[in-house]
C-alpha cells in the first residue's frame, strides 16, 4: 500500500531540500572558485570577480611554487609530522581514557577535575614556549608533536564512549584468562574502530593546518612544515615579506593564482582521507557523545 504524504510534509521536504542544496553550494563554490583561480592567469583573476570555469587553463602558478625544493620538503615534513602526531595522540588519548572509564579506579574523581580544568584554563602561549625551550625541543620536530599529542574534549568523548562497553565482555575475558591489557588489545580496541577512526582524523586534521607551532618552535626554514610554507608564501605574494628572507630559490613575488594554488596544494592532501574514514565518521561523533 502507496503511503499518501500530505501537503504540509511535502513542503516541508521541499524547503529541507531547497535549504541543503543552498548551504552546499554555499560551502562548495567558493572551494571552486579558488581552485578555478589557481589554473587562471594573473589578468583574468583581477578582471572576473567570480568564476568557477578559467577562460584558459595556465599552470603558471603551480610552476612557480614547485620551482624551489621548499614545498616538496614541506610537504614531507607535513606528513611526518601529522601521522607521527596523530598516533602519538591517539596513544596517549585511549591508554589515558580506559583507565578513567573505570569507576573503581582510585582518585579517578581527582584526575577527572585536573582534566576537565585544562577546559577552563591554559598555559597560555609564553609558559609553553618557556617550557619546550628548557626541554631542548627548539628546531625539533618534537614540538611540533608533544604539545598537541592530547586533547581534553577527544579524551573525555572517548573515556564516554568506553563506559558504553558492556562490563560483561570484559569480565568474559578475564574469566578465559586474558590480562588487563590483553582486554584492552583484543577486546576493547576491536570494538572501537569507529570512534577511533573520528578522533584519529581530528588529530591528523589539527596537526596538518597548525603553522603556529612551527612558528614559535621552528627557526630553521628547512624545517618548516607546509603550513607555514603556505604562510610565507601568501605574504610574500601579498608584499608583507621579503622574498629573500624565506627562500632564495623565489625570486620575485608570486603571481596572483599562487596563492589560490597554496590554499588548493594545502587542502587537497587532507580531503582525500574523509573517504577511508566516512563509514565509521557519523557513528563516531555520536557516540560517547550521550553519557557523561
Amino acid at each position: 500500500m502507496r503511503y499518501k504524504r500530505s501537503w504540509l510534509s511535502v513542503i516541508f521536504d521541499t524547503f529541507n531540500y531547497l535549504f541543503l542544496g543552498l548551504f552546499a553550494c554555499s560551502t562548495i563554490l567558493p572551494f571552486l572558485y579558488v581552485l578555478a583561480c589557481s589554473f587562471s592567469s594573473e589578468k583574468e583573476i583581477l578582471e572576473r570577480p567570480f568564476y568557477i570555469i578559467p577562460r584558459k587553463i595556465q599552470l603558471t602558478a603551480y610552476e612557480y611554487i614547485f620551482s624551489s625544493p621548499t614545498l616538496p620538503r614541506a610537504f614531507l615534513i607535513s606528513i611526518f609530522v601529522t601521522v607521527a602526531g596523530a598516533a602519538t595522540a591517539m596513544f596517549f588519548t585511549l591508554t589515558l581514557a580506559y583507565p578513567l572509564s573505570k569507576k573503581n579506579l582510585v582518585g579517578r574523581n581527582f584526575l577527572l577535575a585536573l582534566i576537565s580544568f585544562t577546559l577552563v584554563f591554559g598555559g597560555g602561549m609564553i609558559p609553553t614556549f618557556l617550557v619546550i625551550k628548557n626541554l631542548g625541543f627548539i628546531n625539533k620536530f618534537w614540538a611540533l608533536i608533544l604539545p598537541g599529542a592530547i586533547s581534553t574534549w577527544n579524551l573525555l568523548v572517548v573515556k564516554n564512549f568506553f563506559q558504553e562497553i558492556p562490563q560483561e565482555m570484559e569480565d568474559s575475558a578475564r574469566v578465559d584468562g586474558c590480562s588487563a591489557l590483553g582486554t584492552f588489545l583484543k577486546i576493547v580496541l576491536p570494538l572501537s574502530m569507529p570512534v577511533i577512526a573520528t578522533f584519529t582524523l581530528f588529530y591528523a586534521v589539527g596537526y596538518w593546518n597548525d603553522y603556529r607551532s612551527s612558528l614559535l618552535y621552528m627557526t630553521d626554514n628547512k624545517k618548516w612544515p607546509l603550513q607555514l610554507v603556505l604562510r610565507q608564501i601568501v605574504l610574500m605574494a601579498a608584499g608583507n615579506i621579503d622574498g629573500a628572507t624565506f627562500d632564495e630559490a623565489y625570486t620575485q613575488p608570486p603571481l596572483e593564482g599562487s596563492k589560490n594554488a597554496v590554499i588548493i596544494f594545502g587542502t587537497v592532501p587532507i580531503l582525500l582521507v574523509y573517504p577511508f574514514l566516512q563509514k565509521h565518521f557519523v557513528k563516531g561523533i555520536m557516540i560517547g557523545a550521550i553519557k557523561g
